[in-house]
């Protein structure tokens, strides 16, 4: 099969190309480009949303809210090569950059058997990236620069070093796939299965006819050939299968989480405060684990993918790309290392210059849960007490008293929690929430969800144990290598990861920490759902937890006691920032 190339909104635009894989396959990408000739600087990114995929044709309630909220994105631009999560040619090649989109081993134009995020798949991308970098058109030097799933390889083929990789800019963009993705707390999460029902096999090479017709070029988005229902399910993995087969972090997971040591190039990490479930921990974790000596970490807020295309983080993607790429001598080395729009309600953000993470004005701060009145109280708690729900119902909710001035909580939490089940194991969600001087409850607009809480934690009692060395008082670190089951009655002290967050508490409301059986439910949610994932919205997005094989109500429906006060000071420690 050959390409084509024409000349369109002013770029050269050559269409499928092959790159040759070292097994023989062929991936096939599109490449943008400036008409006169000369050697440019390459953005590449490779997955399997299909490159020949308009933005709207599979996500058109995402591109309606953005354009809707943020017209700056539509404009400049004919928007007619929009594909979801990777840069906008029209607003790159002017400025002197070649964008190259190649559809991953499997998937859209690309031949293959699919196996997301596998070895297999990261050493492919790193065969693209060292085809871009040789190219006549090429300067040498290519960056990576995409949002989630292009963002999440990223981690992955840096540790692979291709030699022409210059730069990488993760965009909201997972690493541990245990851990971000696939078993929150070791609990399961649902979001693998459906995610890849609605948004990977839809536009798996092969559908041809029975799929998209480009918007972008008239041909079949999954094609050229139509392959059988037969056919297309040999040339898959079970994804949501496997997501449930592997319980651990056993090497299925351990293979597809990069070597961090290996990570040296130039990175910008850019995470998401309401990205709970796959678009925050992930950015922090690789930001503050990459050997890279030239890193940077920006955190921001609203829907994951809108800042991507906004001046705002268009202009802090090209400064950093503009230095690495091109060795321009700008201003990109006064670029703070960590970078916040700080949170408040109402979606209002304050930009903030900081050092490090976590910060270093942080006074890491105990909220002590008081069984007796269900508060959370500044001091230990003296007096011992204790209180139950069932597993599986919406738990408990302890408060502080109403702030008497405001208060910025910024970083990682964590939960220490002694507790009791009547049966063998319990499943505990844990849910940061902040409520108004009339105790309604504030969320916020998440990475996916309009009404996020303002941070969740999970844990399954069984996988308790703790790996000493990478645990932090902030962030503890679970291995999930096996199960310890409870013996039904006994106390055990249990420490749960909280994901970071950023928010400013006004004067007068109070945090609540839930903590439940079951997925956070916002009790105002209007079931709104979003054109590319399967279920409607109540308050965690895509990320549920509720797949039955993975929860018997036998074990997990038991009776949970909390305990807390005298030798059982469960508490919430939160990173507070004193006003500057």
């Amino acid at each position: 099969m050959s390409f084509k190339t024409e000349i369109r909104a002013g770029m050269k635009i050559d269409w499928d190309v092959p790159i040759r894989m070292d097994d023989g396959i062929e991936v096939r990408a599109d490449i943008f480009r400036p008409v006169a000739d000369g050697k440019y600087p390459v953005i590449i990114t490779y997955g399997p949303y299909a490159k020949y995929l308009h933005f709207e044709q599979l996500y058109k309630t995402c591109w309606d809210r953005m354009i809707e909220t943020f017209p700056e994105v539509g404009d400049g631009s004919t928007n007619q090569f929009q594909s979801w999560e990777v840069v906008d040619p029209e607003k790159w090649v002017p400025d002197g950059y070649i964008c190259i989109r190649v559809d991953s081993r499997g998937c859209g134009r690309s031949p293959g058997y699919v196996e997301l995020w596998s070895a297999r798949e990261a050493q492919d991308f790193a065969t693209c990236i060292d085809w871009a970098g040789v190219q006549p058109w090429s300067n040498g030097k290519v960056g990576i620069n995409g949002i989630s799933y292009y963002g999440m390889n990223q981690w992955q083929v840096a540790a692979l070093q291709p030699k022409h990789l210059a730069g990488i800019c993760i965009w909201e963009g997972a690493n541990d796939f245990y851990r971000d993705l696939a078993h929150h707390g070791g609990i399961l999460c649902n979001f693998i299965e459906n995610w890849y029902d609605m948004q990977v096999k839809s536009v798996q090479y092969g559908l041809g006819k029975n799929g998209y017709r480009s918007k972008l070029t008239g041909d079949w988005v999954s094609g050229p050939e139509t392959l059988t229902t037969e056919e297309l399910g040999a040339n898959r993995f079970d994804f949501g299968g496997l997501a449930f087969e592997h319980e651990f972090d056993d090497e299925f997971w351990k293979s597809r989480t990069p070597d961090y040591s290996k990570i040296k190039v130039p990175l910008l990490s850019a995470g998401n405060w309401g990205g709970q479930g796959l678009h925050t921990r992930g950015n922090v974790e690789g930001f503050l684990n990459a050997a890279s000596e030239d890193k940077w970490l920006e955190m921001h807020g609203i829907e994951h993918w809108t800042h991507f295309y906004t001046d705002y983080g268009r202009n802090l993607q090209k400064r950093f790309f503009d230095y690495f790429l091109k060795g321009e001598q700008n201003d990109w080395r006064s670029q703070p290392k960590v970078y916040l729009q700080v949170r408040h309600p109402g979606e209002k953000f304050v930009a903030r210059a900081e050092t490090s993470w976590p910060l270093a004005s942080t006074q890491w701060t105990n909220m002590y849960l008081d069984a007796n009145n269900q508060t959370l109280q500044p001091n230990a708690v003296q007096t011992s007490a204790q209180v139950s729900y069932r597993g599986l119902s919406e738990g408990l909710t302890f408060l502080t008293q109403p702030t008497d001035q405001d208060m910025e909580i910024t970083g990682q939490l964590a939960a220490k929690l002694f507790v009791s089940s009547s049966t063998q194991d319990a499943d505990l969600f844990l849910i940061v929430r902040l409520f108004d001087a009339n105790m309604k409850e504030v969320t916020f607009q998440g990475a996916l969800d309009p009404n996020t809480p303002v941070a969740q934690g999970w844990l399954r009692a069984s996988h308790r144990a703790l790996d000493v060395e990478k645990s932090k008082p902030y962030r503890p670190y679970h291995p999930h290598l096996k199960r310890e089951m409870l013996t039904p009655g006994e106390i055990y002290e249990l420490d749960v990861e909280i994901l970071p967050t950023c928010i400013v508490i006004p004067a007068g409301y109070r945090i609540g920490l839930t903590v439940r059986g079951k997925d956070y439910v916002y009790p105002g949610a209007t079931g709104a759902k979003l054109s590319n994932m399967k279920h409607p919205f109540t308050g965690v997005g895509p990320f549920t937890h509720n797949h039955p094989k993975d929860r018997p109500p036998e074990i997990f429906d038991g009776q949970v006691t909390l305990h807390t006060g005298g030798a059982h000071q469960s508490y919430l420690l939160c990173p507070v920032i004193p006003k500057k």
